[in-house]
C-alpha cells in the first residue's frame, strides 16, 4: 500500500547568502504575533517600508517566537516565500534579533536556510488517513496513564519489535533543537543528511534514547494494543488522535526558506547550541 510516499525524492538542506549584486525589491509583507509588542512592532514597520499582501511579497517578515516563525512557514508553504522572522516573543531561535533599522540592507545580506518538512501519514483507529507536514518534527505521544506500545519500521523492515514508553518522535536537522532536544536527543547540523528517531521516556528497552537515520528512510510506527493504550501523533501543531499506524518521510518536493542576519545563520546557531551550557 502507498502511503503518500510514492512523489517523494531524496535531498539534503543547503544554506547561501542572497545575491547582494541583485537586490531584493522592496515588496515585504509584515505579519505578527498575537502578542502586543509585536503588533505594535508590524504596525510601525509597515509604515516605514511599505507592507503588501502575501502573495505579493517577495519576502515575509514574520514578527513573535519560534512558533510563529512555524506557523508563518506552513502558513506559506505553497507560495515557498522566503521568511525574516525577528523576534518579538518569548523564544526567539529562528529569529533575527530585533531593529527597525536598516531592514532592506539585513535582508539583502542575510544567509538562507532551506529546509525540507517531514510528511505524516496517521491512519487512526477507523482507517481513516490524515497527511500533514511537520517542520520540526512527527511526534507519537500516549493518551492515557497507559504506556504506549509501539512498532518502529525503517523502509519496511522491523528494527525494534515493542518499544514501551511515553512516545517517540522523528525529527528535522531544523528541529533537532526543539522538542527533540528537550526529549535528550542529538543535535544535528543542518547541513546533515539526518533524520533523529527520539524515544520519549523509554520503560522497556529501558536505555534506548533513539536512533539516526538517513534523511531518506520511511519511518513506520504501529501501535500496539491500539484499544488499551490510545495514542496520539502530532505533525508540528496539527494532532490526529487515536492512531494505529503513522509513515513519516521527508518530503523533498516542498522547500521552505529562512533568512537570517550575516554570520547569525542557522548552521551557526545549531553548531553553538552544542556548546551552550
Amino acid at each position: 500500500m502507498q502511503h503518500g510516499f510514492d512523489k517523494l525524492s531524496v535531498g539534503g538542506l543547503g544554506h547561501q547568502t542572497m545575491n547582494r549584486s541583485n537586490p531584493i525589491s522592496r515588496r515585504l509583507a509584515f505579519v505578527a504575533s498575537d502578542r502586543p509588542e509585536a503588533q505594535e512592532a508590524r504596525d510601525r514597520l509597515a509604515a516605514r517600508y511599505g507592507d503588501v499582501p502575501l502573495d505579493q511579497a517577495q519576502v515575509v517578515v514574520a514578527l513573535g517566537g519560534d512558533g510563529f516563525m512555524l506557523e508563518t512557514l506552513h502558513r506559506t508553504m505553497s507560495a515557498q516565500t522566503p521568511i525574516y522572522g525577528m523576534n518579538r516573543g518569548s523564544v526567539g531561535f529562528l529569529m533575527n534579533e530585533y531593529s527597525e533599522d536598516e531592514l532592506l540592507e539585513r535582508i539583502n545580506a542575510a544567509e538562507r536556510a532551506v529546509i525540507h518538512p517531514l510528511v505524516m501519514v496517521a491512519i487512526d483507529a477507523k482507517r481513516r488517513q490524515h497527511k500533514a507536514l511537520a517542520i520540526n518534527e512527527v511526534s507519537l505521544l500516549r493518551q492515557t496513564r497507559q504506556t504506549a506500545k509501539l512498532r518502529i519500521s525503517i523502509d519496511g523492515k522491523v528494527r525494534m519489535g515493542e518499544l514501551v514508553c511515553d512516545g517517540a518522535l522523528v525529527c528535522t536537522p531544523a528541529g533537532s533543537t526543539a522538542y527533540n532536544l528537550s526529549a535528550y536527543g542529538p543535535i544535528i547540523p543542518i547541513s546533515a543528511r539526518i533524520l533523529a528517531l527520539t524515544a520519549i521516556s523509554a520503560f522497556r528497552p529501558r536505555r534506548w534514547r533513539g536512533a539516526l537515520l538517513p534523511h531518506s528512510a520511511r519511518v513506520t510506527f504501529e501501535v500496539l494494543e491500539a484499544d488499551k493504550r490510545p495514542v496520539s501523533a502530532v505533525a508540528d501543531n496539527f494532532e490526529v488522535r487515536d492512531i494505529v499506524e503513522v509513515h513519516i518521510g521527508e518530503d523533498r518536493e516542498t522547500s521552505l526558506c529562512m533568512l537570517f542576519d550575516a554570520g547569525h545563520g542557522l548552521e551557526e546557531r545549531v553548531l553553538a547550541e552544542q556548546f551552550s551550557g
